[in-house]
């Protein structure tokens, strides 16, 4: 009885946290304008504020296709003027995405934050537009005719976005002058990897945004010399790698005086020789389906470094997924000896966060939804999703103040239907995301309860 009584207790407690304040509501699309103020000083002319301004309240709607055409309908301009902003205008965005993480690290840094570098890719059917080529992609599990681009997203316990960008042009694009001079990229571009990019965002980006760690995945972490080079700027990593990467002991490594002979072994052999009481089960996070528990295990190693061992000592960290049939990945760790496995963990974890991320800039603010072909125009689509995701991010963090269960996609309802339609009565408005957020709220309450356990307070369950 007295199990009932708590969960009954707890399930009024959390549908009292769906209701959502008018007054809050409609404030949100007046601080747009106000939002937009620091970055649109950087268009110049009044006109090209105009631009920034409709294209931003464009991705922010509820269009099925985030592109310059729809968006110049729905705000009833002219195409070709939001066109020649967007591919041509003449702005630079690489002072938008500084404003950008000024802000960020302003308002959601912490001493304890993460820097994670992530690439994606955008499916292209044509061979015009900058960078495109055919190569991996992440979204497919296989080889496109894509574009792709270099991320760095930021996470700490209140909150997470993505904050800056490079687009990365295969070699056969840096050698081609005329197609370089077709898409009016910058006369001095040169070919870059995926991890010089990466190093740069971190480089450049880091000094704005307080943080403890650089995640990535194994694009990045299987590259020796990207981790020497982190390791080099003093900054601490936690970066996956394949279970085919050549470690050896660094006790061995430390006595043995000829590097000829180290006993290499690749990291799932090592694994397939530990037993049960090697591994220790950390919880995650609190996911929609129930706790996410990974099983960890951690070897003190060196990694080979193109010829020879590193020069640095890293954690081999393996994590075991908690299912029937597990499933195991690996990483490396610059950190310290004496730092706990499970703060490592909890660090490369972060990396579900930024694909989080882009699903809500794909999903939310048209990330993707671009048709320009141009080097400036990719920059900037892509810029002004970053300032429209970083937008939905603050309201969802402020309406949270008085609606603990508010998610950013709602949020995203709520505005996209008061730019719709300003003289909409708020009252009205804000019933309906109540009514949808209970609902959910309701499922989650009995999903959690099936599982035997009582559902997470919203402080405690990202969303």
């Amino acid at each position: 009885m007295a199990r009932l009584k708590g969960r009954l207790a707890r399930t009024r407690e959390l549908l009292s946290e769906c209701e959502v304040v008018p007054e809050e509501l409609v404030q949100c699309v007046s601080r747009l304008k106000e939002f937009m103020a620091p970055f649109s000083r950087h268009f110049g002319r009044r006109e090209m504020r105009e631009h920034g301004e409709d294209f931003v309240r464009g991705l922010l709607s509820d269009l099925d296709r985030k592109s310059v055409e729809p968006i110049a309908e729905r705000a009833g301009k002219d195409r070709r003027g939001l066109q020649r902003f967007i591919g041509q205008g003449g702005w630079d965005h690489r002072c938008m995405t500084e404003e950008l993480c000024g802000q960020v690290g302003s308002e959601i840094g912490t001493p304890a934050g993460i820097l994670v570098l992530d690439p994606t890719t955008f499916i292209k059917k044509g061979n015009d537009s900058i960078g495109v080529g055919r190569q991996w992609c992440g979204r497919t599990g296989q080889v496109e005719n894509c574009q792709k681009g270099v991320f760095l997203g930021y996470v700490s316990n209140l909150g997470r976005t993505l904050v800056d960008m490079r687009l990365y042009l295969p070699e056969k694009w840096v050698i081609d002058r005329q197609r370089l001079d077709e898409c009016h990229a910058p006369a001095a571009i040169k070919h870059r990897t995926a991890c010089e990019l990466g190093l740069e965002l971190v480089l450049e980006r880091g000094k704005l945004l307080p943080h403890a760690w650089v995640v990535a995945d194994d694009e990045f972490g299987r590259n020796a010399d990207f981790r020497v080079d982190l390791h080099q700027e003093k900054e601490r990593y936690v970066m996956d790698v394949p279970g085919r990467t050549a470690v050896c002991d660094v006790e061995q490594a430390r006595e043995e005086k000829h590097a000829s002979h180290l006993v290499w072994t690749q990291a799932r052999r090592w694994k397939d020789t530990l037993t049960e009481e090697h591994w220790t089960p950390i919880k995650i996070r609190a996911g929609s389906k129930g706790p996410v528990i990974y099983h960890a295990t951690r070897k003190r190693v060196l990694a080979r470094w193109r010829t020879r061992p590193a020069p640095v000592e890293e954690w081999l960290i393996v994590l075991r997924s908690d299912d029937t049939k597990p499933e195991y990945s690996y990483c490396l760790s610059n950190a310290a000896e004496d730092v706990g496995l499970e703060e490592i963990v909890q660090a490369g974890c972060a990396r579900f966060w930024i694909e989080d991320c882009f699903e809500r800039a794909k999903g939310q603010v048209g990330l993707a939804d671009y048709e320009t072909r141009s080097w400036d125009g990719w920059h900037h689509h892509v810029t002004l999703s970053l300032l429209s995701l970083w937008f939905l991010v603050k309201e969802q963090r402020r309406l949270k103040n008085s609606t603990p269960a508010i998610t950013l996609q709602q949020s995203k309802a709520a505005i996209s239907e008061l730019l719709r339609n300003p003289d909409m009565d708020a009252r009205t408005l804000a019933e309906k995301i109540t009514r949808r957020l209970q609902r959910t709220e309701q499922s989650r309450v009995a999903h959690w309860s099936r599982l035997g356990m009582l559902a997470p307070p919203h402080s405690l369950e990202e969303k």
